[in-house]
């Protein structure tokens, strides 16, 4: 058997000229491998099959000479008497449904003036504001008036509006206020028929077919491999325009199943195995090796490439607990070499046991190791909504006592901070798990598990609904006046909810349930106008003060006072700035409380249980009464003074 010597080029794949076309696929134990060339990307039109020739370091070539722009493509592997046929792992282009790739000249799926596109840049990871969407639900419902629901295109979509003439889509996030979108997968997944559009097939899409292809349910043609390349081009374009950087969910932990290309190309290397057995910390019976020489590059290189092809402005690492420490900060360093503003962020957990030892691990407890990339905050999830696993389960915002220390462990950004007492707080074992507020991704809701109104609504069923608006709005005043990166689920700002049946049931797990379930509907009642109002006011307000922003862990600790109060159900802090002094104050008690001023001036009234914005609102002396279940953000602008 040969060796598995790792291949150190740059050309993998099909690397297209008019003149000729350079094929060259990994494949070190295959015995014989054949190019098969094809009209179309699907149906029995099968034109040649060439066979390849070993080369160097475990890889297989052929040139052909001609111009085979938009020819489709597939490898027949040869390995101990059995015939595999594969679409190339390296593929750029594919046809419908992803199972024959497709020679192409990307430059022909440019949009004008392409070249000059970028995302926004900023100062420092503090300042973003991020919402996660979905390029389906953001459309798909008939509320959303665009030309083509679902689509790409329809995100791309200016000046959509619903039947009261109220902004959607595209239009609809840039009034939010948001710095990036998040967007849920969109590279080539294995669940939706892309040949039957009629049956109306939903998924997330967390089942990963060809890494660096776009998926092509969301495109208005996806029989030719070029259409979804530009129209996700497109897309992306447009939200530049607006200023909203894009962040790519990627799920480089593992693939739909063990059928890929990956393991027809290269039995048994691409994935984690326990003896005989595959390792599972994915929970869908297969783990990426991410440490394997070959893999690490394949990752390296996806991402790599949709930086540098598709502009895209950041990656959000689905399971990134899966993937190893190394391979991660190669990440790091090769994208800061393509765009020094590119995010990267995941979720610092697996979905079960490894192989990988946990120090290898890109999870939390490990933060501290990696190299610019954030994690996801599930202690401020689980202290401010009730924990993600039981539904029950009240968290601050909802009446829990006794979370003081929860609380001030969240609004420090997860930084070691000297008034919080880590012997008492429980949740994150070893007390701090990361050395920068730049690291932590603040949240109490995203696409996994119940919406946060959904939370409320089984968490405490003996509430109204202008009870649970308010404990929305304290919990979102939570993110976005805690220290770090604020991020929340599209719809969460106007109460989404995830309706599962005709009997009032409510989805936990709605990646593969009808269109009704998923998509953002923006025919809204008055109530959940306000909720967007609060929203929006938080975000510009979180713009607007520097002290809401801090990068540095000594300076939290330098900045940030906790103030004594005598309920332990509200809690109550100052920032300092030289510029001016903000005051922060929760309550989740349920009842009015008295809260005295630490000094006798004059503080302006920004954010209260139903007002948030840049204006001032109001002005108090000496005391105030908080809301029963609400935030107030008053400040001194010390300048004046």
């Amino acid at each position: 058997m040969q060796q598995r010597i790792p291949y150190d080029g740059n050309d993998l794949g099909a690397v297209y000229t008019k003149k000729y076309t350079a094929f060259r696929l990994w494949a070190p134990t295959a015995d014989a491998v054949t190019l098969c060339l094809y009209r179309e990307g699907d149906g029995d039109c099968l034109s040649d099959t060439l066979p390849m020739k070993r080369d160097v370091q475990g890889t297989w070539t052929i040139r052909v000479d001609g111009d085979l722009r938009h020819v489709y493509y597939t490898y027949r592997l040869e390995r101990s008497g059995k015939t595999v046929e594969l679409q190339d792992p390296y593929s750029v282009a594919v046809g419908v449904n992803g199972q024959r790739s497709m020679v192409l000249d990307l430059k022909e799926t440019d949009p004008e003036n392409f070249k000059e596109d970028h995302g926004p840049v900023f100062s420092n990871r503090t300042d973003l504001v991020i919402c996660e969407i979905s390029v389906l639900d953001s459309t798909a419902d008939g509320s959303s008036g665009v030309k083509y629901p679902g689509k790409y295109l329809g995100l791309a979509e200016k000046g959509t509006k619903n039947k009261e003439g109220e902004a959607t889509g595209l239009d609809y996030f840039k009034s939010l206020g948001i710095t990036h979108v998040q967007i849920m997968p969109m590279y080539d997944f294995a669940s939706i028929d892309e040949a039957a559009p009629k049956k109306r097939e939903y998924n997330w899409g967390y089942d990963p077919l060809n890494y660096n292809v776009p998926e092509g349910s969301f495109s208005t043609d996806p029989f030719h491999g070029e259409v979804r390349i530009r129209e996700m081009k497109e897309m992306i374009a447009a939200f530049h325009r607006e200023g909203i950087g894009v962040i790519m969910d990627v799920v480089y932990n593992h693939t739909y199943d063990l059928d890929s290309c990956l393991q027809k190309c290269e039995p048994d290397y691409y994935y984690r195995m326990n003896g005989t057995r595959y390792s599972n910390a994915s929970a869908c019976g297969n783990e990426i090796a991410s440490e394997q020489p070959m893999m690490r590059k394949y990752i390296v290189e996806s991402v790599c490439y949709w930086a540098r092809e598709y502009h895209v402005d950041g990656f959000r690492f689905d399971l990134m607990g899966v993937l190893d420490i190394d391979t991660m900060n190669e990440i790091s360093r090769r994208l800061k070499e393509i765009n020094p503003y590119i995010i990267l962020y995941g979720e610092g957990w697996t979905g079960g046991t490894s192989t990988m030892p946990e120090f290898r691990r890109a999870m939390k407890r490990n933060a501290r190791m990696l190299d610019g990339i954030g994690m996801f905050s599930d202690d401020i999830r689980d202290m401010v909504r009730g924990h993600v696993f039981y539904n029950k389960d009240c968290g601050y915002v909802s009446g829990k006592e006794k979370m003081k220390v929860a609380v001030r462990y969240c609004a420090t950004g997860g930084v070691w901070h000297p008034q919080v007492d880590y012997a008492a707080y429980t949740y994150a074992a070893g007390g701090t798990w990361t050395d920068t507020p730049e690291k932590v991704i603040n949240y109490v809701s995203c696409h996994d598990n119940l919406t946060l109104w959904d939370k409320l609504q089984i968490s405490r069923p003996d509430c109204d609904a202008g009870e649970r608006f308010a404990m929305n709005r304290l919990a979102a005043a939570m993110v976005f006046t805690a220290q770090g990166v604020p991020f929340f689920l599209g719809g969460e700002e106007f109460a989404r909810t995830k309706p599962a049946g005709k009997n009032g049931e409510i989805s936990e797990n709605s990646y593969n349930l009808p269109y009704e379930t998923n998509v953002l509907r923006y025919d809204w009642s008055d109530g959940q106008k306000g909720l967007q109002q609060y929203y929006r006011g938080l975000i510009a307000f979180r713009k607007a003060h520097k002290g809401l922003r801090m990068t540095d862990a000594e300076e939290i600790r330098q900045n940030i006072l906790f103030m004594e109060m005598t309920s332990e159900q509200t809690i109550a802090f100052t920032i300092r700035q030289p510029e001016e002094t903000l005051l922060v104050a929760y309550n989740a008690s349920g009842r009015k409380e008295t809260l005295l001023l630490p000094d006798d001036r004059t503080w302006t009234l920004y954010i209260d249980d139903l007002h948030a914005g840049t204006r001032p609102i109001g002005s108090v002396h000496s005391n105030m009464e908080l809301p029963a279940t609400g935030c107030v953000v008053l400040g001194i602008n010390e300048l004046s003074c």
